[in-house]
């Protein structure tokens, strides 16, 4: 199957660089209302059957041009969720940001028992995530979408796709309506196909490297 997935547009909070992770959260800025609108044409060519979205506004916000489009109703799943920021939420310095990154992009090295300080593990992030693939799976569909956040996508992207390690989704920022594209199943494995519209061309098995990268504000 096809699966695409895509960073909720801009919100305040994006804006002033804050660790906001809480439900229902904010919504769209102008401009992140003007990246909404503009997501039906940039997936013209995608035959997308089934749309999911997180429990948070802004990804609600930015799926409803899409899904008005194509005559969709998203689907809610509260596994789309950003990374649980925990004790670190609203939070914008340096070194909370840091630790909010190392310990996401530690869980896609595989080491899962990291827990982000007042929040979750990487055993309960990457379980959650994968219940909402598999359930897009389910569907039959060959294509599905899922507009969900930053660091949980590019998180569960370097822990499940063969071609994307942590190294490569660290220094890779997603933008306000990136889309990352993937083919591939939950029996079989994911390759990336595109990111943010660049083709991914690395190693099927790359080694396990660590977190790198600048700090990256998400959410």
């Amino acid at each position: 199957m096809r699966l695409i997935l895509i960073r909720h547009g801009q919100t305040p909070s994006n804006v002033a660089h804050l660790l906001d992770t809480g439900v229902p959260g904010p919504g769209l800025t102008e401009l992140g209302l003007d990246q909404a609108a503009a997501l039906p044409g940039a997936l013209a060519d995608e035959n997308i059957e089934v749309l999911f979205v997180s429990t948070l506004v802004r990804t609600h916000l930015t799926a409803a041009p899409l899904a008005s489009a194509r005559g969709l109703e998203p689907v809610v799943r509260d596994g789309l969720r950003e990374v649980v920021a925990g004790d670190l939420e609203m939070l914008s310095d340096h070194e909370s940001v840091k630790t909010y990154l190392e310990t996401v992009f530690g869980w896609s090295a595989g080491r899962t028992e990291l827990r982000m300080p007042g929040g979750e593990d990487g055993t309960e992030f990457l379980g959650r995530y994968d219940a909402v693939i598999d359930e897009a799976a389910a569907t039959g569909a060959g294509t599905v979408a899922l507009v969900s956040h930053g660091a949980a996508i590019r998180a569960w992207v370097a822990a499940r796709a063969a071609n994307v390690d942590v190294e490569w989704a660290a220094e890779h920022a997603l933008s306000n309506t990136g889309i990352v594209t993937l083919e591939g199943a939950p029996s079989d494995g994911w390759k990336v196909v595109t990111w943010e519209g660049q083709a991914v061309d690395l190693p099927e098995e790359p080694e396990d490297s660590g977190p790198t990268g600048q700090p990256l504000h998400e959410g």
